[in-house]
């Protein structure tokens, strides 16, 4: 029997109605999964933490290769199903909540999880709170393997200059490397989303990828820059509260023109212009 039909199979028993507003669409592709399982480097030393089980699918999947699997899973309706599903698997353990509240390095201390991957098909609608919570709160993971949005997936991976670059560009890249694997059709999925997607890879860095004097200034000039993006980084960079002067001075000797707009800058000059701002101060 083929997954469509597996997935149809188990839908209709538990006559489950899928919710646009939790972002739910399952996958549906037996390559595109294997992709995913491949993708994510997983081995009997591993711990899988996923966010979104849905039925199970992956979550089976990950059991396989795994010494344990994390499974956390909001919507009320498919717990029961997952309890069915899941049940040949005494390595998965099934928490009911919100990602989004969930305390991830407590969670992983806890479980005594090692070797920690999250693996997921991201409800698309959280998928930058998500990502920025897994790097921002630094649990101690190893890597990021997910299906996601492939507007955002373009957007993880975006070089300098380019349409896509941006905040989210920025911080992925601080703190991992970002791998694109593979495009995903909607074709894949029940029901059919409306956008296409894609599996990208981030394997966490053991140090961010540059060093700063204060992250929260670093990722403040960041945000500045892309909010007003068609603006210059002097007028972007006046609401900061330094001195002309003084703000002269630190584009100077981080060597970037206050002309340039905040798209066309590298991590590394980003690094160097909030550390020059940050020593003006």
């Amino acid at each position: 029997m083929s997954l469509a039909s597996k997935t149809r199979e188990i839908v209709n028993h538990f006559e489950f109605k899928f919710s646009k507003s939790l972002g739910q669409n399952f996958l549906v592709d037996q390559n595109i999964l294997d992709k995913i399982i491949e993708a994510g480097n997983l081995d009997e030393n591993s711990c899988a933490v996923e966010i979104g089980p849905g039925i199970g699918t992956l979550t089976q999947e990950l059991a396989k290769k795994c010494r344990k699997v994390i499974a956390i899973e909001l919507d009320d309706n498919l717990i029961p199903v997952l309890s069915e599903t899941l049940a040949n698997f005494e390595n998965i353990k099934v928490i009911h909540e919100d990602a989004l509240k969930v305390d991830f390095k407590k969670l992983i201390e806890e479980e005594g999880l090692q070797n920690v991957k999250v693996v997921a098909n991201l409800p698309y609608y959280v998928t930058t709170p998500i990502i920025t919570k897994l790097f921002t709160e630094k649990p101690g993971i190893d890597s990021i393997t997910v299906m996601i949005q492939k507007e955002v997936a373009d957007r993880i991976a975006a070089k300098p200059g380019t349409k896509e670059y941006g905040s989210i560009s920025l911080l992925a890249q601080y703190y991992s490397n970002p791998i694109k694997v593979c495009k995903v059709s909607s074709s894949c999925f029940m029901p059919n989303p409306k956008v296409e997607s894609a599996v990208i890879k981030m394997e966490i860095l053991q140090k961010p990828r540059v060093k700063v004097l204060d992250e929260k200034l670093f990722f403040r000039i960041i945000r500045d820059s892309f909010n007003m993006r068609r603006k210059t980084l002097w007028n972007t960079l006046k609401q900061i509260g330094l001195p002309d002067d003084k703000m002269h001075e630190a584009l100077e000797d981080a060597g970037i023109d206050p002309k340039r707009r905040g798209e066309t800058l590298t991590i590394e000059e980003f690094a160097k212009l909030s550390d020059e701002i940050k020593r003006k101060f």
